[in-house]
């Protein structure tokens, strides 16, 4: 693969990240516009938010079997504009039955869009030879931030959600399409073996993808996404009822966090390169658990800020790593080993937010603090997974290889 193609590759893999930043938190940021157009009851909205991790979890292991036949590009390819699509209908619609069918589309395409993109991620960072993956996802985060801005503005403007998302969808849309002529799968070859045992009735992936060592990584993933989902869906809350902070004031730890989440990302493959990866996830796994230590005890509105930032410069290391640490631990059977580490993304997204909610009702919101804490710093036991002597990509680590792509 040429030096070109590497480099097209990597940016617009990244575009396809950025693309679902943005469709994301348009989707999630906007849920109390959808429960009053669809006048969804608070009783029901719970299950419509659980069924789409649940279907993305769904969508993940179709991928897995998908990618035994055709290439992670191609189903990135078509999963992006399905999940832009549901969100357009998601907005558009009007009975409870069309926001069904809309999240039941979202929930299964997320799934296989989120799979496919890591898989592209992890090959092109086994062709670079050095960490690349947290790049991709600080564009995530970038586009995290810029639907979380989009949907703050149709909601200043009481914009509704059509015309919210119509011309996201409009520009994000062709862009995509646009973007996906230039995937590169830097494990093609290998790819294009198993398809063929595939194709013969065998399962050449699925039998090196031991699950028992797997399984910290597992935990790892689902652990972080408990800690994020924390963030994201009680930080307000536990400023304002806790701390006694203004409603205002109450919505600067989620900024905080999303923009030091970017931040850390964003050098973070310098971090990789240089000290090597289980390094960077002890260092993150301690920093996010001190960041809930600081909430717990946290006497005002600003220092429970602190914490939040905290949580966003440790957490985001955390799973992108983790994406790439199954990629190493099983080179023959990438495409397989991420599919299946992905449903765990969507557990702790599932567990995290009623955990922290059913402890602050029993027990108290500070308490509840320390249960993610706990499980964050449960990954510092497990951070041996996420690497290997002979492969920690850059600096006095790195491996020898053939591709440099700047």
């Amino acid at each position: 693969m040429t030096d070109a193609r590497l480099r097209h590759g990597r940016l617009s893999l990244a575009l396809s990240f950025f693309v679902q930043g943005v469709t994301f938190a348009l989707l999630v940021t906007r849920i109390p516009a959808i429960q009053d157009r669809y006048g969804i009851s608070d009783a029901l909205l719970p299950a419509f938010l659980a069924a789409v991790p649940v279907l993305a979890g769904v969508g993940s292991v179709i991928t897995e079997k998908l990618v035994a036949r055709v290439r992670p590009g191609v189903v990135l390819r078509w999963a992006q504009p399905v999940v832009l699509l549901s969100l357009l209908g998601a907005g558009a619609g009007g009975e409870v039955w069309q926001l069904g069918i809309a999240l039941a589309a979202f929930g299964l395409s997320v799934g296989a869009l989120d799979a496919s993109m890591n898989m592209l991620g992890v090959s092109l960072q086994r062709a670079y030879g050095r960490s690349i993956m947290l790049g991709f996802h600080a564009a995530y985060s970038l586009g995290g931030i810029a639907g979380a801005s989009l949907a703050w503005a149709g909601a200043h403007w009481d914009l509704s959600l059509l015309v919210s998302y119509l011309p996201v969808v409009a520009v994000l849309l062709p862009a995509a399409l646009i973007g996906s002529r230039w995937y590169a799968d830097a494990d093609d070859d290998r790819r294009g073996t198993e398809r063929s045992a595939g194709a013969a009735g065998e399962s050449v992936a699925g039998k090196s993808v031991a699950f028992k060592l797997l399984l910290p990584l597992c935990l790892v993933m689902a652990f972080a996404y408990i800690g994020d989902s924390t963030v994201s869906n009680w930080s307000a809350k536990y400023l304002q009822d806790v701390l006694g902070s203004s409603e205002e004031l109450a919505t600067v730890p989620y900024n905080a966090y999303m923009v030091t989440t970017l931040l850390g990302r964003a050098v973070g493959d310098l971090g990789v390169r240089r000290f090597g990866p289980v390094a960077v996830v002890r260092c993150g796994s301690l920093l996010a658990g001190a960041g809930f230590a600081v909430v717990a005890s946290a006497s005002g509105a600003w220092m429970g800020i602190l914490g939040f930032t905290m949580l966003g410069l440790g957490l985001c290391v955390i799973v992108p790593q983790t994406f790439a640490a199954a990629g190493r631990l099983f080179p023959a059977a990438s495409d397989t080993a991420v599919a299946r580490l992905n449903i765990f993304n969507y557990v702790g997204f599932l567990i995290g937010s009623p955990l922290v909610g059913a402890l602050g009702d029993v027990w108290s919101y500070r308490g509840a603090m320390l249960v993610p804490m706990v499980m964050v710093l449960v990954t510092l036991v497990y951070a041996r997974s996420f690497g290997t002597e002979q492969d920690r990509y850059g600096g006095g680590h790195e491996r020898p290889r053939t591709v440099d792509v700047g």
